[in-house]
């Protein structure tokens, strides 16, 4: 008897994150989210019976976590390393799909809610986001750098990125990202005590195919 050739739900978020990436959510429907996860329609109703939006928030979810593990593996070594790495990861993004995909949880983000004044994608994009910040500050203060500060710089660090990483979708170009990774590492070796520079990693997303 031949195996079964049902896609796994962690096969259908991972698509469905990769395409929310390249197209938004509002032009992305339950259908075309099956098929860009090679899914059929009818396993894909079966996982997610709340359909798109469960996908959808799911999907925002499952990108977070990817880059919080991420985050956590190379802020060890300390906030420069995490930097390099955040970076690094959307530098493979942008760079790998041709500037066409950028990141889901700020594509969810800026979407108009079609029906709810805060519905479950949303509200999983500013958690993904609190997460970020929470490591990247933790990271900050746990080398020296003030509370407040580590706070506010944490935010920006999330902020800058993501916004570089629409402007190089926009113009086609890397260098955003390369401008604001060196204007980022400065506001980080000014607010430690000490220079905590490393390599860090240029990991790709996992969801880019």
């Amino acid at each position: 008897m031949a195996a079964s050739k049902a896609p796994s739900r962690e096969r259908i978020v991972a698509g469905a994150a990769d395409l929310i990436s390249r197209r938004g959510l509002n032009a992305a429907s339950i259908r075309e989210l099956a098929k860009h996860a090679d899914a059929p329609l009818g396993s894909t109703y079966h996982y997610f019976p709340q359909g798109k939006r469960q996908v959808a928030t799911e999907a925002v979810q499952y990108a977070g976590e990817a880059v919080a593990r991420l985050l956590q593996r190379e802020l060890a070594a300390g906030p420069v390393a995490g930097l390099r790495a955040f970076l690094g990861l959307w530098r493979g993004v942008v760079v790998k799909t041709g500037y066409r995909a950028g990141c889901p949880v700020l594509a969810v983000a800026v979407e108009e809610p079609a029906d709810e004044a805060a519905p479950p994608e949303l509200l999983a994009a500013a958690t993904v986001f609190e997460d970020w910040e929470r490591l990247l500050a933790e990271s900050l203060r746990g080398h020296g750098a003030e509370p407040d500060e580590a706070v506010e710089l944490a935010a920006l660090i999330v902020a800058a990125v993501e916004g570089a990483v629409a402007m190089c979708r926009a113009k086609r170009s890397i260098t955003p990202l390369d401008r604001v990774a060196r204007r980022l590492e400065a506001a980080i070796t000014d607010a430690l005590p000490s220079d905590q520079a490393s390599p860090g990693s240029t990991a790709l997303i996992p969801w880019v195919p």
